[in-house]
């Protein structure tokens, strides 16, 4: 009997005689790979998406991976398998990256994932082979760094932020530059350089520092210039003791939402993140009845530090300032704020378009349990029937459910009046903008467009919601087929979006700009791109 040749595989590996192939198990499991190892080449917008933005001006890289698999230029999300491939990791290991509290660290792996993933040079917060000059490296005469300014860093002493003057060059060489915001980074003279996006960006935050280790010791992603506020509003609470800081902190919070809707989230951050630092210091040392007083306020003001982290696009960190509203209102035993919170988590999957998620939050926040003023209970009727429409379900359902509000929105003008106010000003302008989304959702867009524009005309809408509903008229405009009416009111919106610093608007532009590809060479939707693009 004839002895069988002995084969060998371009590698040099001796192949098996049951292989009937020419290469050996390792180099075929290589060449599959191979074909899904490349992502695809994408167009210079695609970088400009704001949730992508946000993530890299954040110097998280798993923020950036989870932002490049969901974006909408994908026909759909790319899976976590499909891109741990291109870049040459397990899904396992992607998972991790993209769910860890810090930032990978490791210069090659970064520079190795940016290449891959073809991440333009000057959005990365570190510089590719070839592009930093080698003067970079050196440290700057003492009079360049007087120059410039240093930065202040908080360090919380005996209770009281003190803040310590470090050197720029110090910090970017110690690696603490991914714990502030970018503009604290940057000399004054360079400040013009970074995108609005990236002025905005809030810094990572740990889980525990924030849940754990106290606020006042914490402070998200600031500017440098924020941070005196927030002393001032930690220093001053300690003239209240008791009673008093109770109202004190109410009417801080008041005061900081109404400068919210003229402002926009940027400029109310430091002020709500002084009074909570400030609440949260004040309840250790108060009885257990002022203390159930102030973890109510606190709850209060936890859940408008989420919805002002949502505006400005974080919603890693907005959903901890929500379980930190939900775990104070249960302690100080507020069942009504529990509901509340539970609707605000609601809006967020909105935000995320997790229509089932939303759909049994707005019913469990809709329970009788909650005892919710008949306003609130509104506003969750009307998200659960968003939620019906976005997941199919019969328009007759989807009607009932907004008849039910608009009857609760009635009865609620005067059976809620002398009750405690959760939703002050939730009016039937706030109800008809989101009975307009619903249609979008319903696949209704032109009745929407209707609706949005008739609102709009009326003024009661503030500038910086205007600004959103104006983003959201364009996207119905788009769905309808009106190309170059969605992109006139776009451009709009981007003004209003600019000047108020809302990260959430342009988000929604985003979407926009996605439904306009097909008219992408008009010169509507392209001068929309690049309004967005500036």
């Amino acid at each position: 009997m004839a002895q069988q040749q002995v084969r060998y595989c371009s590698c040099g590996t001796r192949l098996a005689r049951d292989n009937r192939g020419t290469v050996c198990a390792v180099c075929l499991r290589q060449q599959q790979l191979d074909v899904v190892t490349q992502p695809p080449v994408v167009p210079s917008e695609f970088w400009q998406d704001g949730r992508l933005r946000e993530a890299l001006a954040g110097w998280h890289m798993g923020q950036v991976f989870y932002a490049y698999r969901v974006h909408p230029w994908h026909s759909r999300a790319v899976s976590q398998e499909r891109l741990a491939g291109w870049l040459g990791l397990t899904q396992a290991q992607l998972s991790r990256i993209e769910s860890a509290a810090s930032a990978p660290q490791d210069l090659g792996k970064l520079m190795s994932w940016a290449h891959s993933l073809r991440i333009p040079g000057d959005l990365l917060w570190f510089k590719l082979p070839g592009d930093r000059p080698t003067e970079a490296l050196e440290a700057p005469p003492a009079e360049t760094a007087q120059s410039t300014g240093d930065i202040l860093l908080p360090v919380v002493v005996n209770g009281r932020p003190v803040f310590v003057p470090v050197n720029p060059h110090a910090v970017a060489l110690s690696g603490l530059g991914g714990l502030l915001a970018p503009s604290a980074c940057e000399p004054d003279g360079a400040s013009h350089m970074l995108s609005t996006t990236e002025r905005d960006a809030m810094s990572p935050l740990d889980r525990r520092s924030l849940l754990k280790g106290g606020i006042a010791a914490s402070l998200p992603g600031l500017r440098t210039a924020d941070l005196p506020q927030v002393a001032a509003a930690l220093q001053d609470s300690h003239r209240y003791f008791d009673g008093p800081v109770v109202a004190h902190f109410r009417t801080k919070l008041e005061a900081a939402k109404k400068q919210d809707g003229a402002k926009g989230p940027r400029d109310t951050l430091p002020l709500v993140l002084g009074v909570l630092g400030a609440v949260e210091e004040h309840a250790r040392n108060v009885s257990p009845a002022v203390r159930r007083e102030l973890l109510t306020v606190g709850a209060d003001g936890a859940e408008f530090a989420g919805w002002l982290y949502r505006d400005i696009q974080r919603p890693d960190i907005a959903g901890l300032w929500y379980d930190r509203a939900m775990e104070w209102a249960q302690e100080a035993d507020d069942p009504a704020l529990q509901g509340y919170v539970l609707l605000k988590k609601a809006q967020m999957a909105y935000d995320d378009r997790e229509a089932l998620r939303m759909l049994t939050l707005s019913q469990a926040a809709g329970h009788a349990r909650w005892k919710l003023p008949a306003k609130v209970l509104a506003e969750a009727r009307q998200q659960e029937a968003r939620g019906l429409a976005m997941l199919g379900e019969p328009m007759a359902d989807v009607e009932r459910r907004l008849e039910e509000a608009h009857r609760l929105l009635s009865r609620g003008v005067q059976s809620d009046e002398g009750q405690r106010q959760l939703s002050p000003h939730y009016s039937h302008t706030n109800l008809m903008l989101q009975t307009a989304s619903c249609y979008i959702e319903a696949g209704q867009p032109a009745r929407a467009a209707d609706l949005y524009g008739d609102i709009l005309a009326s003024g009661t809408v503030s500038r910086r919601d205007t600004g959103y509903f104006m983003a959201r008229r364009a996207s119905s405009l788009a769905l309808a087929g009106q190309p170059d009416d969605a992109a006139s009111v776009g451009l709009a919106s981007v003004e209003v979006a600019t000047a108020t610093n809302s990260l959430r608007t342009k988000r929604e532009l985003g979407r926009v700009m996605h439904t306009l590809r097909p008219w992408a060479t008009r010169p509507g939707p392209r001068a929309l791109r690049e309004a967005l693009r500036a």
